[in-house]
């Protein structure tokens, strides 16, 4: 589980492969949620809404990251209800957050692994959190995905890292 040498694509908002990329990892994010929503809170439990968000930003850049970030939940709350309109802006606010922790450090380091995910991870979480607290008021609702989502957060890292290391050789 060493750290893989990566190079991120950062594609431009005029490159076509950008949207087709951007459909795909949609598409990935209202898919996943469908499946973990089989399961009672799976949602809650799992938050499959972020999981594509982290790859598209991580290997695709912040361009793609962050397309993929506000165009999976607002989808998936038109589509299928979930998430609750009320919980959109906050889902929105931490996919966005998401999106800019992954293309920094993928930019940054240049490098994938799962030291620089849990970093990834943990710091879209924290800040997240921090703003969900001053959004809501409710410290236990700001920290529910740290306390409920831990098999969500694992997968991030650990799927992320399996599928970014597949995506390491990619390029266009």
């Amino acid at each position: 589980m060493t750290a893989t040498n990566f190079q991120p694509l950062n594609l431009k908002l005029t490159d076509t492969k950008t949207y087709l990329f951007v459909f795909v990892f949609v598409a990935g994010n209202i898919f996943l949620p469908q499946l973990c929503h089989l399961i009672p809170s799976g949602g809650l439990i799992f938050l499959p809404v972020y999981f594509f968000t982290l790859i598209a930003s991580y290997k695709f850049g912040l361009k793609a990251g962050l397309i993929t970030a506000l165009f999976s939940p607002v989808l998936n709350a038109v589509l299928t209800g979930m998430p609750p309109m009320v919980a959109l802006p906050v889902i929105l606010l931490k996919s966005s957050l998401l999106a800019l922790a992954a293309a920094y450090v993928a930019n940054s380091f240049k490098k994938v692994s799962i030291v620089l995910l849990i970093l990834v991870v943990l710091s879209y979480q924290m800040a997240g959190s921090l703003a969900e607290w001053a959004i809501t008021q409710s410290f236990a609702k700001a920290i529910q995905d740290i306390t409920v989502g831990i098999p969500g957060m694992l997968i991030q890292i650990i799927g992320g890292w399996f599928l970014l290391k597949k995506l390491a050789d990619y390029e266009l």
